[in-house]
């Protein structure tokens, strides 16, 4: 009863705070500044659980994430913009269009991902962190050199499709399929490799192809994040990718608790939101920066592990219990007794 108590609680309280949050709309207790921010934190929250299926799941360390929120970006305004018209798409089809597109964004960045971490995932530590730099820094450097996407000048005219029901619909598929995925076999043994590398290598686990699907899975999401952004946003231009983005995620993830999802989760929506709610100062504006920085600081002082390290509230978590009923059988005195017999 507990467990199919937490897996109907997410999508429940999600739909509630939807409710609460057009309810402070309409009362204009919220402005479409403050949906706005908030649908600014929920991409960023796609984005991070990602980064943390690599970087706090599978113990790699991956610093060129937004090269593919980039390319989902792209791929997902290419289809919506260059080949059915954008502004002046059919009414009719700019939901099945949009849809379309964010799984076409997505896939192209899982592509991508998987064509560069089979041969780089083999290295790891600091080695590997220099190669994803490198890869965010050549899709941005080459998205500047495309003309028919724009170049260096950006993209427009990209229709606004994006709005806050679909961001909530997408951050409970992320958090869904992630939970499932961080439980599922390949989670485990994504894990293992974390915890243990070698160990997990002699114990027969395929490290390389587990870090690969791990790498793939997060480019996937990091994509459709990227084609959500861009259906917000209306314009893209490949210098919102650069490094200085995937530099924000690493502090969210770390910041969060890196190896939570509820971490991840927490990390992006406070941190997003912390700069924006600065902004009271008025005339001491510029020293939000500084008072940001300080609350990071601060958080790696006292909580090192993270705000939400390890841990995860409970409709975040599957019973353990469920992972040993295929063994219980060695461990039935009754079974036991009827073999040796």
């Amino acid at each position: 009863m507990k467990n199919k108590l937490n897996s109907i609680l997410p999508p429940v309280v999600l739909v509630l705070i939807y409710f609460l949050i057009q309810l402070l709309l309409s009362k204009k207790i919220l402005n479409p500044y403050h949906i706005q921010i908030l649908m600014f934190a929920c991409v960023n929250i796609m984005l991070t659980v990602s980064l943390n299926i690599v970087n706090g799941f599978t113990g790699q360390f991956c610093i060129g994430h937004a090269g593919f929120m980039s390319l989902g970006a792209y791929g997902s305004a290419i289809i919506t913009t260059m080949l059915f018209g954008g502004m002046k798409m059919d009414p009719n089809l700019r939901i099945p269009v949009f849809l379309l597109s964010l799984l076409v964004g997505g896939i192209l960045a899982a592509i991508v991902g998987f064509l560069i971490g089979l041969p780089t995932l083999k290295i790891k530590g600091d080695y590997l962190a220099i190669v994803t730099l490198a890869f965010g820094e050549i899709v941005r450097s080459t998205l500047r050199l495309i003309e028919p996407i724009g170049a260096a000048r950006g993209m427009i005219g990209i229709p606004k499709i994006t709005n806050l029901a679909w961001m909530f619909f997408f951050v409970m598929i992320t958090l869904y399929i992630t939970r499932n995925f961080v439980y599922s076999r390949y989670g485990r043994a994504s894990i293992a490799i974390r915890d243990n590398e070698i160990a997990a290598d002699a114990m027969g686990i395929n490290t390389t192809r587990y870090k690969v699907i791990a790498f793939v899975f997060a480019a996937f999401i990091a994509g459709v994040a990227g084609g959500l952004y861009a259906h917000l946003m209306t314009f893209i231009q490949p210098d919102s990718f650069s490094f200085v983005k995937s530099n924000e995620l690493l502090v969210y993830l770390y910041a969060g608790g890196s190896g939570s999802i509820t971490g991840s989760v927490l990390g992006a929506l406070v941190l997003t939101i912390i700069p924006e709610a600065l902004r009271f100062l008025g005339n001491l504006t510029n020293w939000r920066i500084v008072i940001y920085a300080v609350i990071l600081v601060l958080i790696m002082l006292y909580k090192p592990s993270g705000l939400f390290g390890g841990k995860e509230i409970s409709f975040l978590r599957i019973n353990r219990d469920s992972f040993r009923k295929p063994f219980n059988k060695f461990n039935d005195p009754k079974l036991a007794d009827k073999q040796n017999s």
